[in-house]
């Protein structure tokens, strides 16, 4: 079962500042489940927790949410959130490192 299970999965890993959907279906009494969309988003990863959990957050007032990874599909449209800004270190130089001496 194991071998069949890892020939169908894929693994997928997100990163600061990806844009996804995340999986959260609605009953509304009186209408159909079909016709009801089941994904929202597209929201922002903010941090890794662990290599299946993540905190996402839709805009920079909202609050963040804990969900499990396989809640989670990559974001593909136009317009992807910009509010979220990942800040590279800065390069490291020989000055910049701190030696033992």
């Amino acid at each position: 079962m194991k071998q069949r299970l890892d020939t169908t999965s894929t693994e997928t890993a997100f990163k600061p500042g990806d844009a996804v959907w995340l999986y959260a279906p609605k009953r509304t009494k009186g209408k159909s489940p079909k016709l009801q969309s089941n994904w929202e988003g597209p929201y922002t990863i903010i941090k890794k927790i662990n290599d299946l959990v993540y905190r996402i957050q839709l805009s920079p007032r909202s609050k963040p949410k804990v969900v499990h990874l396989e809640r989670l599909a990559k974001y593909t449209g136009h317009n992807p959130p910009d509010w979220f800004i990942v800040e590279d270190p800065p390069p490291r130089t020989e000055d910049s490192v701190i030696r033992d001496e």
